[in-house]
């Protein structure tokens, strides 16, 4: 039997778009039997894909190892058939509106009474209770909303949201942490209980740096300074145009700068004044600037890589999409494997979960369902329906 850390766990999973996905797809990596439950047609993400195929890249990568089934909550035999599930189920994770499972009529205290050992975790955008709780949520509005676009971008220009859905993803970690808790409190007591995760609430710690600088400075608001460090309070510490694109290079200890001078080649100023310390060099924080750009602009990104590294200077460059899909680090660690999609021409890269338990096997990844693939095993083999029970419910349209 495989030595799977999740096995013999199974999670009824009713989200959809990133958050919530991210979360049921780690417990599926990590063993546990995830049914991902969608309306007839499929969740919303799907609609991402391009013609002719079902599976967008975010379905793809978020939903791997699950099983899929298709329910219409919205009839009664919809729910009837969501309480047989619960019934059967160690947990249940959905991230609609709140309100809208208790308006169904299958939200926690319905789903607790029929099985009180139910772990059921809720995914918002602002949490089930206060003034807020009923706002619209998406990664970009709470990325305004928690304070962390104001500061991001160049001070004389508009706050900008980050190129990725960090928020959501962010907000999906800490869901699975909160399903965890859940289902090891469970293991102790017997019972189950209801968790929830607001994505507002998990990017508030996000802001602590500029938090930092907001109590500093009399609480005065930090100003955006692109990619340099809040408030321009450390120096270098920014992205470099190279010869071939671009580095991070940042320095948070003075040994770091002579490493860098040393890199560069310019020993020369190791004693000069303008630069001999931090707040010297943020003094002349353009010439500190002019500095490290000569000598960037000069190099390529892995010469500039190889040196600052042999330096022991805290140095990146920055890399697209299709050089980080196929970096031979996170390939070789297992993180990143290429997997044959039905929806796909050629092999795609998946990522595999960030979350790692030595001594457990790893559990081979499986595409993504299909719409409702799963119908058969789950309704059928589990509920005991037979086929013409199913076929009169997809006639229906409860399934």
């Amino acid at each position: 039997m495989a030595n799977h850390p999740l096995a013999g766990y199974t999670i009824l999973d009713l989200t959809q778009f990133y958050q919530g996905p991210y979360a049921t797809m780690l417990l599926a990596k990590a063993g546990a039997d995830v049914i991902k439950i969608e309306p007839p047609g499929g969740e919303s993400l799907r609609r991402l894909a391009v013609p002719g195929k079902e599976t967008s890249m975010p379905v793809a990568m978020l939903n791997a190892n699950k099983r899929g089934i298709t329910l219409n909550l919205k009839t009664d035999k919809g729910k009837a058939l969501l309480r047989a599930l619960v019934a059967k189920a160690d947990a249940l994770v959905e991230n609609y509106a709140p309100g809208v499972m208790d308006r169904l009529g299958v939200g926690f205290s319905a789903l607790h009474d029929l099985n009180p050992k139910l772990v059921y975790a809720s995914a918002t955008g602002f949490g089930l209770s206060g003034p807020d709780r009923d706002n619209l949520a998406m990664d970009f509005t709470v990325q305004a909303a928690s304070g962390v676009m104001s500061t991001t971008g160049y001070a004389d220009g508009p706050p900008l949201r980050t190129g990725a859905p960090y928020v959501d993803i962010l907000g999906g970690a800490h869901l699975y942490g909160a399903l965890m808790t859940g289902l090891l409190e469970r293991e102790r007591t017997g019972v189950g209980r209801l968790v929830e995760v607001a994505m507002m609430e998990a990017m508030y710690p996000c802001l602590a740096t500029a938090l930092d600088q907001y109590h500093n400075a009399g609480r005065e608001i930090p100003m955006r300074t692109g990619n340099a460090f809040a408030n321009h309070n450390r120096a270098p510490y920014n992205v470099y145009e190279a010869a071939d694109g671009y580095v991070a290079i940042i320095l948070v200890t003075e040994a770091q700068w002579q490493n860098l001078l040393r890199a560069m080649g310019r020993e020369d100023l190791k004693d000069d004044p303008r630069y001999l310390t931090n707040d010297a060099r943020i003094s002349h924080f353009e010439e500190t600037e002019d500095v490290v750009r000569t000598w960037t602009r000069a190099n390529t990104r892995a010469d500039i890589f190889a040196a600052t590294s042999k330096a022991k200077v805290p140095c990146a460059p920055v890399r697209d999409i299709e050089e980080v899909m196929h970096d031979p680090h996170m390939h070789e660690r297992g993180a990143l494997e290429w997997v044959n999609h039905y929806d796909y021409d050629e092999p795609v890269v998946l990522p595999n979960s960030a979350i790692r338990v030595h001594g457990a096997d790893k559990v081979p990844t499986a595409p993504s369902p299909r719409v409702g693939e799963h119908n058969l095993h789950i309704y059928g083999d589990w509920l005991n329906l037979s086929v013409t029970e199913l076929e009169a419910l997809e006639t229906e349209g409860v399934i």
